[in-house]
């Protein structure tokens, strides 16, 4: 009889957000798991939109909490929370809460007197990857802790400045409904130019004066954006309209930095079907997705529509958008016409290529209890609920052999077919009340190979203990949290159980790390 040589013998991989050991309560009250300071600051970074409430949590609490942990990890661990807020706002493509944690981080060292690790000049720049998000920076420091900014924020904003300013942004961020503007930023951060960019000056010069004598302010002749813009405004208004009609009126728009924000403004009308005709062509990708309902309200022809639909299912432009998968469950959901839907059935599809493909018999917990159907955010017409069943749709559809299942009180089958449209499969998922999760694992586990099950968490108290521990010790359990709560639901960091997070399939990765007895790093760690 093998004594060693056993199933549960194989290498147990670690994965990082781990819990301390510590019994908490969930709010359902669960028995949950503590997670350490650096697993809790990662879930809640990547699922916190900044100021917004979320079922069991206030906006402000959860913004306090956040701010907390930056502020103890700043001093505590600086190198891995410097790397986390690169990679929140890079891979992560999370802007505001990477925003606001660089402001904390810096904060923290400086009152500290924390020398050594990533400079704080560093971290600010490494967040600031969009031209508004210097302002954003600085109008959250100084409605936080007050106009005296330290050098470090304005080194940081000003290398980001250098690297961000630009005749077309300048036209599409520097506005007036901005508390501040290019000129004001470049006033307090003192932005020198570029002296590999000989333009930028006259740029920086042409923002001053857009800021302080906006009468008089001529843009510099060498950028032919800002011409033909200033050429545009000049045109008496009822000149304007001829342009979108005109032959080349796009090409001129695009030419003059026109974006559809404005267009509708320096018209001084309605955006018909020649207006979004002519600025379609200049729109970048995202904005035609958000736009699809816009467009056939005002009857864009089945031509341009095409043209659109090519666009936004194009597998480049997808991956270069970096946008999350639900962004196109969204436009799905409200957009009116039929003809939007296979290309949004593409682009989802092309967002979800890192979802790997599992081997083996794999079970997909999809959660549909009451506090999965809030908001992602303030802006968005999506729920976590809908978030969670287009992850666990797309790991049931690409593994080998899947169960795919929904719960809250009851829990139940979702019927499903190798090749079928994620999106119908969607219309299949319900609303189901309470958060049975440890019922729910008893129910539908069959010897499978794995457990994924995608929630917030905050399951319901069991007498048979946590949902974990309802699976074989040598079956590896995976939770995919997309609240960022306080408590898990189970342990997390080794022994088979592991804990991802967030909104992006970039965790899935891992799942084949961990099962090729690899340990799982951070993700801005194993890039």
């Amino acid at each position: 009889m093998s004594r060693f040589n056993k199933r549960a013998a194989k290498a147990q991989p670690t994965s990082r957000v781990t819990s301390t050991g510590r019994i908490l309560r969930t709010f359902q009250g669960g028995r949950g798991r503590e997670r350490d300071a650096r697993s809790e600051l990662f879930l809640l970074a990547i699922a916190n939109f900044v100021s917004q409430d979320t079922f069991y949590e206030s906006g402000a609490d959860r913004d306090d909490r956040f701010a907390k942990l930056v502020r103890e990890l700043a001093v505590t661990d600086p190198e891995w929370t410097a790397g986390l807020l690169g990679w929140l706002r890079g891979e992560g493509n999370l802007r505001t809460a990477s925003v606001v944690g660089a402001a904390e981080y810096v904060k923290a060292r400086l009152d500290a007197g924390a020398t050594g690790g990533p400079s704080n000049r560093q971290v600010v720049d490494s967040v600031l990857r969009r031209p508004d998000e210097p302002g954003e920076l600085l109008a959250y420091w100084t409605a936080t802790y007050g106009r005296n900014v330290p050098k470090p924020v304005k080194r940081g904003v000003a290398d980001a400045v250098r690297r961000l300013y630009s005749g077309k942004s300048l036209l599409k961020y520097d506005t007036a409904a901005k508390g501040y503007r290019f000129g004001d930023i470049l006033n307090l951060v003192h932005a020198a130019p570029d002296p590999d960019k000989a333009w930028q000056g006259e740029l920086f010069q042409y923002a001053l004066d857009r800021r302080h004598h906006p009468d008089t302010a001529v843009p510099p002749a060498s950028n032919r954006t800002l011409v033909a813009h200033r050429e545009l405004m000049a045109l008496p208004v009822e000149e304007r309209r001829a342009v979108v009609t005109s032959e080349g009126g796009a090409e001129r728009l695009a030419a003059a930095g026109m974006t559809w924000e404005a267009l509708a403004g320096w018209l001084q009308g309605p955006m018909d079907r020649a207006a979004w005709e002519a600025v379609i062509p200049s729109m970048g990708a995202m904005a035609l997705v958000r736009n699809l309902r816009n467009f056939d309200q005002a009857g864009v022809s089945d031509e341009v529509a095409a043209r659109v639909a090519a666009r936004i299912s194009d597998p480049a432009e997808v991956a270069r958008s970096r946008q999350f998968p639900f962004r196109y469950l969204a436009a799905y959901q409200h957009a009116p016409s039929l003809r939007w839907a296979y290309p949004l059935e593409q682009a989802l599809g092309h967002s979800l290529a890192n979802v790997p493909a599992l081997p083996g018999r794999t079970l997909v917990l999809v959660d549909r209890s009451g506090s999965m159907w809030g908001p992602l955010s303030g802006r968005s017409q999506l729920n976590r609920a809908d978030a969670a069943a287009v992850f666990g749709t797309a790991l049931a559809l690409r593994a080998e052999r899947a169960d795919l299942v929904q719960f809250g009180t009851t829990s139940a089958e979702v019927p499903f077919r190798t090749g079928e449209s994620v999106l119908k499969i969607l219309e299949r998922f319900g609303n189901l009340g309470g958060t049975d999760t440890t019922g729910a694992v008893r129910r539908h586990y069959r010897k499978h190979d794995r457990v994924l099950i995608v929630t917030d968490e905050q399951y319901a108290y069991s007498h048979y203990g946590d949902p974990t521990e309802q699976v074989p010790a040598d079956v590896p359990v995976y939770t995919w949290n997309l609240a960022g709560y306080r408590a898990g639901h189970g342990p997390s960091g080794k022994a088979n159980r592991h804990t991802f997070g967030g909104l992006s399939d970039a965790a899935f990765r891992m799942v084949p790390l961990l099962e090729s007895a690899r340990d799982a790093d951070w993700p801005w760690a194993a890039a």
